[in-house]
């Protein structure tokens, strides 16, 4: 088995890191930065989606590991004091995986006739800071509405939990292979009106944003920031693509859910009520 460590640059996240390499080293394990069979992301979800974006090209043949060295990550499953029991899974992998949809967004710039393709793991979003952003959105190649306000994000169904989840969109299974939009502060009057609700889309579905002209607005895709381009036309749909995690400790989702929002009810708590 071939092995990459991709860590944050946290003095924590490091020593975890050398004492995995030593660990690995031991045991006869291949470390391998270009071509892994898994990647261990060692920090938290950021450092994950990092990792996710080095290696995307590569997401059909790796798998994803989570080690916690802060805060318990939506993504990270294994904590930094439990390296020991990580190694002995590890040897004793089987290749089991649980998967996860995708989004794939294609972005259409009016200083380039090709389009560019992106891909999220969490969720792409459509900002415009110096005046209001007006964009018509289509569903389906169908138009919608018109949204006026500050920006739009369209989620995959793991993404529900990320910053679709501050907008008020809903927590959504990814065994649904759906797309969500919420907005981000839109404009409702006389006037003006958009559905003013997140929606899930279909997966057969697709969603075009079409904003008006300007160089201002800002796409975002994950943590990546794209700006002072005019857009034309984004698309977003499922991608074909999907990301893949090893299966020795990933809890099923709503526990994930249940532990990264919410914890475990003690005893002690119970008595409180």
């Amino acid at each position: 088995m071939k092995i990459a460590i991709f860590a944050n640059n946290r003095p924590k996240s490091q020593a975890v890191k050398h004492k995995l390499q030593q660990k690995f080293i031991e045991r006869h394990f291949i470390l391998d930065d270009e071509k892994p069979n898994v990647v261990i992301s060692i920090g938290g979800d950021g450092t994950l989606l990092a990792a996710f974006h080095h290696y995307e090209d590569q997401l059909g043949d790796i798998r994803f590991v989570g080690v916690h060295t802060g805060h318990l990550g939506f993504y990270t499953d294994w904590r930094d004091d439990e390296i020991d029991d990580l190694v002995i899974s590890l040897q004793s992998d089987n290749g089991q995986a649980v998967s996860y949809p995708l989004l794939e967004v294609i972005v259409k710039y009016a200083d380039r006739p090709m389009r560019e393709r992106y891909l999220a793991l969490n969720e792409s979003t459509l900002k415009r800071i110096s005046a209001t952003m007006v964009t018509d959105v289509y569903i389906g190649g169908e138009l919608f509405e018109r949204f006026r306000g500050d920006g739009l994000c369209v989620s995959t169904p793991t993404g529900s939990t990320a910053y679709n989840k501050s907008l008020g969109g809903a927590v959504v299974h990814p065994n649904l292979e759906v797309l969500q939009i919420a907005e981000i502060g839109s404009i409702n009057n006389r006037v003006f009106r958009t559905l003013s609700s997140p929606m899930i889309v279909a997966p057969n579905d697709w969603i075009t944003f079409k904003p008006t002209k300007g160089s201002d607005f800002t796409l975002t895709v994950d943590s990546s920031v794209y700006h002072d381009r005019e857009i034309t036309e984004i698309l977003y749909k499922i991608s074909k693509k999907r990301v893949y995690f090893a299966k020795y400790r990933h809890n099923h989702f709503w526990q994930r859910v249940q532990d990264a929002f919410i914890g475990t009810e003690t005893d002690e708590d119970r008595m409180d009520l």
